[in-house]
């Protein structure tokens, strides 16, 4: 996939969070509690809140936020448990999607995200049917600061343990193994540099092209129709925007 398509789609994946802020948070609030009830309240000790505690840090979430939503979870006495469950399938033009979901009621979840497929001309498949087609990875996007060179903060990324790096007019991509994800980020943070966006993720392997506006406007009605939902936290295709 050409870097220019790729870091045009982050960038707007990034605008699309920036505007849907305030259930961006009530969905992280979510991933942290689910955290914090698999690994308790210590992320030194528990690596997948370190990883959410990034990706809410990446995605401007208050400290104070942060830390409230910790404590709520940590003392949580609600009888309500939420399951993570991934759903599989094609967009129209047979792009790739995968659905990532948080929820206590996984046939409501179930029927909104295949409603979600059918109404934008896609189909949900089976599990596995295009997980293969990505690769599970932590991404952390900075812009490079001024009087710092590529070199340099490359060497400062593979330093702090990343796996690759690609940069495109002054956008610099970080790439980790998933276990080192929240160790490259605190080093990048601590190193002073502004992130724009980090998280573990599944990045796509191949990107899918249309040229028919119609798929591009069914596509676009399927991913806002799933982000909208309150059970999805994440939704990764492959397609090139």
């Amino acid at each position: 996939m050409s870097g220019h398509s790729k870091f045009a789609n982050i960038k707007h994946k990034k605008e699309k969070s920036d505007a849907k802020r305030g259930k961006i948070f009530t969905k992280l609030g979510r991933e942290l509690m689910v955290a914090i009830k698999e690994g308790g309240p210590d992320p030194t000790s528990n690596s997948k809140l370190r990883d959410v505690i990034a990706k809410c840090k990446s995605n401007n979430m208050p400290n104070e936020t942060i830390q409230r939503s910790i404590k709520k979870a940590s003392g949580e006495d609600s009888n309500v448990v939420y399951e993570p469950i991934t759903y599989e399938g094609y967009g129209p033009g047979g792009i790739a999607v995968i659905v990532e979901c948080l929820t206590e009621n996984k046939n409501r979840t179930a029927a909104n995200v295949r409603h979600a497929f059918s109404k934008n001309g896609g189909n949900m498949g089976t599990s596995g049917c295009v997980s293969f087609m990505f690769d599970k990875k932590g991404q952390i996007i900075v812009e490079l600061p001024e009087g710092m060179s590529e070199d340099d903060l490359m060497m400062t990324a593979l330093d702090a343990g990343a796996e690759d790096f690609e940069a495109e007019n002054g956008t610099c991509e970080i790439i980790t193994d998933p276990d080192q994800f929240a160790a490259v980020y605190e080093a990048l943070e601590a190193a002073g540099l502004e992130i724009v966006s980090g998280e573990v993720t599944m990045i796509p392997q191949t990107m899918a092209e249309s040229d028919d506006p119609a798929v591009a406007s069914s596509m676009e009605k399927l991913i806002d129709m799933l982000e909208d939902d309150d059970d999805v936290q994440n939704v990764y295709h492959n397609w090139d925007e």
